[in-house]
């Protein structure tokens, strides 16, 4: 007997991108909303200060903290060490999730360091594991702080790395730009919103490190990056604000398209009903992201560049 697939999301991103706070609000949005049962699993070792209570917390196993006070480690070969850990003892994490049902959706909140994703072997076995073991349908979620935008060798970089990641695990991926509606504390950006979201002509953005000395250095290299991101024309990312229950909505819709989790018409209406959304309104589209341009980013140089 073929065993039900169990569906699910792997948060990743950089320390500080919001990834505890998105899943602590994702899941309320997929629970009230969406209604489903959902589990956050927190497979972050180092992560103390929860806002959501866990349905598995991998700090019952292993934590970074007790790691370092006995292996004499610091914070980062502590935490690969405790993830080596999570991969020998994956049998205790099968015996949690197997605790819960398959109607639930699984939110994996996991740790920041990207050495995990990139190049350690540890947490890609785990997600092989998971998927041979439960036939997991998972999608990652990349977050990425959307005041990169305002740097452009930092934003090449994020772009780089996720880019990365993608081929690195795998998974269906989505790349998430947080935090928009604080998006111009770190001053204004040299294009719209959406230059940023579709990843197109970045050779735009070498242009900008002229007047950097540092950046006019490594032009040549940053022209080649952009050069081998552009002929990859992988990584795009989605916007969303905490502050803008409607960037969720539609964050949660493109990612069940990607692990293949659908609803029925009816259910699908009984979702926009709670959600207070118009069909029109449901469908993500070129309108939600000229709202979040006008309501944050009014300082932006609004460069077109068609006439660059």
């Amino acid at each position: 007997m073929s065993k039900k697939p169990r569906f699910g999301q792997l948060v990743i991103g950089p320390p500080g991108s919001g990834k505890t706070t998105y899943c602590h609000e994702i899941a309320l949005l997929i629970q009230h909303v969406f209604n489903r049962k959902v589990v956050i699993v927190n497979l972050d070792p180092a992560n103390e200060c929860l806002p959501y209570s866990p349905g598995i917390d991998v700090q019952e196993l292993v934590s970074v903290e007790d790691v370092m006070e006995v292996e004499e480690l610091g914070p980062n070969g502590a935490m690969v060490f405790a993830i080596e850990q999570l991969e020998r003892d994956k049998d205790w994490l099968f015996s949690k999730i197997s605790s819960f049902s398959d109607e639930h959706f699984f939110i994996f909140d996991c740790p920041g360091q990207i050495e995990l994703y990139s190049h350690h072997q540890s947490f890609q076995h785990i997600c092989e594991a998971l998927i041979k073991e439960f036939d997991f349908r998972l999608a990652t979620v990349q977050l990425i702080d959307s005041y990169y935008c305002s740097d452009p060798s930092t934003f090449i970089s994020v772009v780089l790395a996720s880019l990365s990641t993608m081929l690195r695990l795998g998974l269906p991926h989505t790349n998430v730009l947080s935090k928009v509606d604080l998006i111009q504390k770190m001053g204004k950006l040299d294009f719209d919103l959406s230059f940023y979201t579709e990843v197109a002509s970045l050779e735009y953005l070498v242009d900008r490190l002229e007047g950097n000395p540092f950046g006019k250095k490594l032009a040549k290299l940053s022209k080649a990056i952009c050069e081998v991101i552009d002929d990859f024309s992988l990584v795009s990312f989605v916007p969303i604000s905490i502050m803008e229950r409607e960037t969720l909505y539609h964050l949660v819709k493109k990612i069940d398209k990607t692990i293949g989790y659908s609803l029925s018409d009816l259910e699908e209406r009984k979702v926009r009903q709670t959600a207070n959304l118009t069909p029109s309104e449901a469908e993500f589209d070129y309108s939600l992201l000229c709202n979040l341009q006008e309501k944050y980013i009014t300082n932006s140089t609004n460069e077109d560049l068609d006439t660059l």
